[in-house]
């Protein structure tokens, strides 16, 4: 009886572990916001707010020194962005500067943003998203 009781437990520790994390790093398309405005902040813009370089898709990315995840992220923007002519990259470091942090709704990291040509935020993913999703999201703002 107390076998079949932890092989249940872990079975059910499993499907709740991957209930949890089905989402993670998955990039969510965002609707646009009027004029590029940082949600909840009516008239403060994320090429302002965030100084993207204007005129290009802009990936931007929370990190901190401390999350392991987040250097796998770094490698893989880096990546994309080395391979793709006319995208921007920034990195932020949440320990640095909450206020960022805070204004985009960081609750976990990393977290992805994906900016395109005129500061639309465009696509949000927590976790580590495939070169490949970042490269199929970022191909159409090149356009």
């Amino acid at each position: 009886m107390s076998i079949i009781a932890i092989v249940g437990g872990l079975a059910l520790a499993c499907a709740i572990g991957w209930w949890l994390n089905r989402r993670a790093g998955v990039l969510r398309e965002l609707p646009p916001t009027p004029a590029g405005e940082v949600a909840d902040y009516p008239g403060d813009t994320a090429v302002a707010f965030l100084e993207l370089e204007p005129g290009v898709p802009t990936v931007v990315h929370f990190s901190a020194p401390w999350c392991g995840p987040c250097a796998g992220l770094r490698r893989v923007v880096e990546q994309v962005c080395a391979e793709l002519d006319g995208v921007a990259h920034r990195e932020i470091d949440i320990d640095a500067d909450p206020a960022a942090a805070r204004r985009f709704s960081v609750l976990s990291l990393p977290t992805t943003l994906i900016f395109d040509a005129a500061g639309q935020q465009r696509y949000r993913a927590a976790g580590v998203p495939t070169a490949a999703d970042l490269r199929s999201a970022l191909k159409p703002l090149l356009a």
